[in-house]
């Protein structure tokens, strides 16, 4: 296919991707693999993004990837704009890679804040004087300075309540009512107490028919939040941050930047937002 045909293939508008990308969803396992028209999608990507990959030291194959990824995600198919979701998370899947590289670390680790903001590796022999020469991380006081080298005290672990709090805070942030939100995650969190674990409470409220009908949900926005809260039940997600949810990730210490550098948690909460609250947000 030439580069002019791309420009009338059917997902070259927003509508068009997002009914290819229903049509995929559905068609079973396998369906991205056999698929002429995704084929011609995977390469109309490698074009659309190869500057932006160029420009991060990249592979356009790469912006390729990250544009698959999302495009997989619920959050593609149901945005206003599928074309801007997977065009803001490629560019940010791009910006992780170019400091991954940079730094020597994975992309996943590279998007947090407190990771991020380093500068990249450098070898010793690229200064004229050696680093060890002049850098504090190399450098010991004498035993005879008497220096006090005891370490900061470690900050206060996060409660339960104050996570709670927090949680409330960031749906409010990306579009939520924040009386809904608050009344919604305290029902929540009086079942995680009740049930005893996340799993067995998510398990519970799933099935709970008069949750939604007491906060005035729809059951997208209620289940999109059961699990933005408390973590996918998957086994394969288990160990990660998705399986972990947002209230367990605040508890063992992640930061409010760094849950918002989150791009895929940001477009769960904000596109599951109760659709009037989501026009008056905009």
């Amino acid at each position: 296919m030439t580069n002019t045909s791309f420009v009338h293939a059917s997902f070259g508008t927003g509508e068009g991707l997002r009914c290819l990308l229903i049509r995929l969803r559905y068609s079973g396992r396998g369906a991205w693999q056999g698929d002429d028209e995704a084929a011609e999608l995977m390469s109309y990507c490698i074009q659309k993004y190869g500057a932006l990959a160029r420009k991060h030291g990249v592979e356009p194959e790469d912006a390729a990837v990250a544009a698959f990824e999302v495009m997989r995600t619920r959050t593609a198919r149901v945005a206003d704009d599928p074309w801007a979701v997977v065009t803001r998370a490629v560019q940010i899947s791009l910006i992780a890679e170019e400091r991954a590289n940079g730094l020597l670390c994975s992309s996943a680790r590279a998007r947090r804040a407190s990771v991020s903001t380093n500068h990249d590796a450098e070898r010793f022999s690229d200064r004229e004087t050696p680093i060890s020469e002049f850098h504090p991380a190399f450098q010991l006081p004498a035993e005879q300075d008497d220096v006090d080298i005891a370490a900061d005290p470690q900050p206060a672990p996060t409660s339960a309540f104050l996570a709670l709090d927090t949680v409330v805070g960031i749906f409010g942030a990306l579009g939520w009512p924040r009386n809904t939100a608050a009344a919604a995650l305290d029902y929540i969190a009086a079942r995680i107490i009740e049930s005893g674990s996340r799993s067995a409470a998510h398990e519970r409220l799933r099935r709970d028919p008069h949750a939604r009908a007491l906060f005035d949900l729809t059951r997208s926005s209620w289940i999109a939040m059961l699990r933005v809260v408390l973590g996918s039940q998957s086994p394969d997600h288990a160990c990660t941050s998705e399986g972990h949810g947002l209230l367990l990730r605040l508890l063992i210490g992640e930061s409010v930047e760094e849950l918002l550098d989150d791009d895929r948690l940001v477009l769960a909460i904000s596109t599951s937002a109760p659709p009037k609250a989501r026009k008056a947000h905009v």
